[in-house]
C-alpha cells in the first residue's frame, strides 16, 4: 500500500509539474478536448490568445469557441477521422476564432492522448503569430509605401505603371506622367528644420491626392519629388487640364512654423506611347523634363522632348571626358591682357581655362564649366587652375617678367567648399608668392548670395594685399549698395554695355555712371569686350582704367604672352599718336 501510495503521490506532483509548465508558457496556448471536442484544460495562454476565460471556455465545444464558421465542418470532419481511423492532423499555421470575433494568426500542434481508448483526448499547442505576422505586415508596407506619406514608393510604382500603360495600349490612349520636385526643398529643412520638412510632404501629398481620379497613379519617389500619372487621355487639352490641377495644388501658401509660405516645384511631363513605353523610361523620361525644367528657375514645367534626352547623355559623356582630360593633360590656360586705357602697356592678366580634347574639336568654356559645376568636378578644375596660375607666374618671375598678376576666376559653387579659400592661400605659399601675384575675380551675384563664413575669408585677402574684382558688374543683382560692404578692389563692366554704348545712350550712360561711382569708391575699373577704335575713345574719355578685349589682344597661350612681356611683340596701334 506504501508503495502505491508512493507512485500516486508522484503521479500527482509529475501532473502538477507539468500543468504549471504549461501555465507558465506565456506564448503557448493549450487546450485539451475530450471525445466530443468538449473543453477540459484551458491554460492561461489560451485566454490571452482567445479572449476567453478558463471558466468560459470549460465544457464547450472547440468549433463554437476559437473555429470560423468557414472552417467548422472541416475541423469536426478532421477530428474524427483522427479518432476513429486514426488520421493524424498535420500542424499547420491557421488563422482561428478571437472572442472579440477577429481572426488570430497562430502556429497549430494537436496531439492526440489513449487514441485508442474510449476516453481521447486532443490537445491543440498554438503558437501565438501576431508579431510575426504584423511584422510580415510592417515589412511589406516598407518594401511598398513610404512611411511618411502612405503613399506607393518607386518600385510600386513602377509595377503599377506597368499595368496602366498595358491597359492603355489596349485601349489605344495616352497616359501623361507628372514628375514633380519641390524647389529648393533642403532650404526648408535647414532652415525651418526637419519636422517643418515632413509637415510640408504631408500636406503636400494630400492636395496630390485631390489632384487624382479612380484610375490615377500617385507616388512619392524620393525625399522631394512625386509622380503622378494620369491615363485613359485622348486629347492634348486633357493633358494641360490635368497638369493645371497639379500647378494648382501649390498655388496656395503652406502654413509651416506658424507662418504661411510660397512652395514652388518643377515639373516635367512625359508621354505613352510618345515619350516611352515601359514605366521606366517614361519616369526616367519625366525625370529628364522635370530637371530642365529646374534650369529655368522656380516653378518650371517642362514637356519631354527628345533632344533634351539627347543632350543629357552628351553631356553625361563630356563630364566623363573631362575627369579623364584633368588626368590626361588635356587642359591648360590661356591669358588675356587688361591694358592700361592711357598708355597701352600691358597691367594684368587673366586666366581663362581652355580644353582641347584629344581626339575631336576645342570645347568651349561656357559648355563646360557650366557641366563641372553642376557636377562636382568645379573643386577639381578650380585646385587644378590655381595650381597652374601660380606654377606659370613662378616660371614668368623667374624669367623676369616681373609686374603683371595674374587674375583667375572663382565661382560660386567653388566657394561651397568650407576651405576653398584657405587652400588658394596655401598654394599662394607653397609656391613662394605674394598676396599680389595673383588675383580673384567673381561675380556680382557669388558676392550676394556667399555666407559670412566666405566674406570673412575674403576680407582677410582683401586685408592682405590680395586684388578681388566683381566680374560682369551690371548684369546679376545691380544694387549699388552692397559695394560698400563687400571686400573688393575692382569693378569690370560688363561687355553687354560696352558692345553697344557708341551708339545707345542707355549704354552709354551706364557704362559712365560704372566708372564714376567705382573711381568714388576708390576702385580700379576694368571694361571688357572692347573690340573697335569707337569703344576704345569713348572708355578713354570717360577715364576708364583698364581694357580688356580683342581689339587689343585675344587670349593667348602662356608662349605668347611671354613674346608680348618679352618685347618681341610690337604695341597696339590704337595708342599711336
Amino acid at each position: 500500500m506504501q508503495e502505491v501510495a508512493l507512485v500516486r503521490r508522484q503521479y500527482l506532483e509529475s501532473e502538477q509539474r507539468f500543468r504549471a509548465l504549461l501555465e507558465s508558457l506565456p506564448k503557448v496556448a493549450v487546450q485539451g478536448y475530450d471525445r466530443e471536442r468538449r473543453v477540459i484544460y484551458w491554460n492561461e495562454a489560451s485566454t490571452r490568445l482567445y479572449g476567453y476565460t478558463a471558466e468560459e471556455a470549460q465544457g464547450c465545444l472547440l468549433e463554437d469557441l476559437i473555429i470560423p464558421e468557414f472552417m467548422r465542418e472541416g475541423v469536426i470532419r478532421a477530428h474524427r477521422d483522427w479518432v476513429h481511423q486514426g488520421v493524424e492532423i498535420p500542424a499547420e499555421e491557421l488563422e482561428l476564432k478571437h472572442k472579440s470575433g477577429e481572426l488570430v494568426s497562430v502556429f497549430s500542434h494537436h496531439v492526440m492522448l489513449g487514441e485508442h481508448t474510449d476516453s481521447p483526448l486532443m490537445f491543440c499547442v498554438d503558437v501565438d503569430l501576431s508579431d510575426q505576422k504584423q511584422a510580415r505586415r510592417d515589412l511589406d508596407f516598407a518594401t511598398r509605401f513610404d512611411s511618411l506619406t502612405h503613399l506607393p514608393n518607386r518600385r510600386t510604382l513602377e509595377i503599377e505603371l506597368d499595368a496602366l500603360l498595358a491597359s492603355c495600349q489596349r485601349q489605344d490612349t495616352v497616359l501623361a506622367l507628372v514628375y514633380l520636385d519641390i524647389d529648393h526643398f533642403v532650404d526648408i529643412n535647414d532652415a525651418l528644420g526637419y519636422e517643418q520638412g515632413d509637415r510640408l510632404l504631408v500636406e503636400l501629398a494630400r492636395r496630390l491626392r485631390g489632384c487624382q481620379r479612380v484610375t490615377d497613379l500617385l507616388a512619392r519617389v524620393s525625399s522631394d519629388e512625386f509622380v503622378l500619372a494620369f491615363p485613359g487621355l485622348h486629347r492634348e487639352g486633357d493633358v494641360r487640364r490635368l497638369v493645371g490641377n497639379v500647378q494648382l495644388a501649390l498655388r496656395d501658401p503652406f502654413l509651416l512654423d506658424g507662418r504661411d509660405r510660397q512652395v514652388t516645384a518643377g515639373l516635367g511631363v512625359a508621354l505613352f506611347p510618345e515619350n516611352g513605353t515601359s514605366a521606366r523610361e517614361l519616369i526616367r523620361n519625366a525625370d529628364v523634363a522635370k530637371n530642365r525644367a529646374k534650369l529655368e528657375g522656380r516653378g518650371g514645367l517642362q514637356f519631354f522632348e527628345q533632344h533634351l534626352h539627347d543632350e543629357l547623355v552628351r553631356q553625361h559623356h563630356l563630364i566623363t571626358q573631362l575627369e579623364q582630360a584633368l588626368e590626361n593633360g588635356e587642359l591648360c590656360l590661356h591669358y588675356q591682357p587688361q591694358v592700361s586705357a592711357v598708355s597701352g602697356r600691358v597691367e594684368n592678366l587673366e586666366a581663362l581655362l581652355r580644353w582641347q580634347p584629344a581626339e575631336g574639336p576645342p570645347v568651349a568654356p561656357a559648355e563646360f564649366i557650366p557641366l563641372a559645376e553642376r557636377s562636382g568636378l568645379i573643386h577639381r578644375l578650380g585646385d587644378w587652375v590655381i595650381q597652374e596660375a601660380c606654377r606659370q607666374q613662378v616660371e614668368w618671375r623667374g624669367k623676369g617678367f616681373g609686374e603683371q598678376r595674374i587674375d583667375i576666376n572663382v565661382s560660386g559653387r567653388q566657394l561651397l567648399r568650407p576651405d576653398a579659400l584657405q587652400r588658394f592661400e596655401a598654394c599662394l605659399l607653397r609656391h613662394g608668392l605674394g598676396y599680389r601675384d595673383i588675383g580673384i575675380e567673381l561675380t556680382e551675384n557669388v558676392l550676394i548670395e556667399a555666407d559670412e563664413s566666405v566674406l570673412d575669408g575674403l576680407r582677410r585677402l582683401y586685408h592682405r594685399g590680395m586684388r578681388i574684382a566683381i566680374d560682369d558688374f551690371g548684369t546679376g543683382y545691380s544694387s549699388l549698395s552692397y559695394l560698400k560692404h563687400f571686400p573688393v578692389t575692382a569693378l569690370k563692366i560688363d561687355r553687354s554695355f560696352v558692345h553697344d554704348a557708341p551708339h545707345q545712350p542707355e549704354d552709354r550712360a551706364i557704362m559712365e555712371a560704372a566708372i564714376f561711382i567705382g573711381h568714388r569708391l576708390g576702385l580700379e575699373v576694368v571694361a571688357e569686350g572692347v573690340e573697335n577704335v569707337e569703344q576704345l575713345t569713348l572708355l578713354r574719355e570717360m577715364r576708364c582704367d583698364l581694357i580688356q578685349g580683342y581689339f587689343f589682344y585675344r587670349p593667348m597661350p602662356a608662349e605668347a604672352i611671354e613674346r608680348l612681356l618679352a618685347g618681341l611683340v610690337p604695341g597696339h596701334q590704337g595708342f599711336s599718336g
